[in-house]
């Protein structure tokens, strides 16, 4: 069954889609550095990431200076929630990047 799914790359690219697993999200050799579930808090403006990834794990975010995202994200705050209910805000503590993303 196809979920809201995301997963991080290695080179800092942040991928969504519905998919019935996170390595679905790959492209080509790609690696990935953990993912986990997201959803749109329309009220808030934020894209929130939670959970981890079956396949890969939670996102390694300390990892990453830098996180590329759709432009279609542009304006919402991203937001990763912890299972302690802590939250860690990629839009304050990475640089984000938008970028224009091509079809697959």
């Amino acid at each position: 069954m196809e979920q809201p799914k995301f997963i991080i790359t290695m080179d800092g690219h942040l991928r969504l889609g519905m998919v019935c697993q996170h390595k679905d999200l790959l492209v080509g050799r790609e690696q990935c550095l953990g993912g986990g579930y997201y959803q749109f808090d329309w009220i808030g403006n934020r894209l929130v990431l939670d959970r981890a990834s079956y396949d890969f794990g939670r996102p390694r975010w300390h990892l990453l200076d830098r996180l590329m995202v759709p432009a279609s994200f542009r304006g919402l705050r991203i937001v990763y929630l912890y299972d302690d209910n802590e939250d860690f805000c990629v839009s304050d503590e990475l640089e984000i990047e938008y970028y224009e993303s091509q079809e697959q």
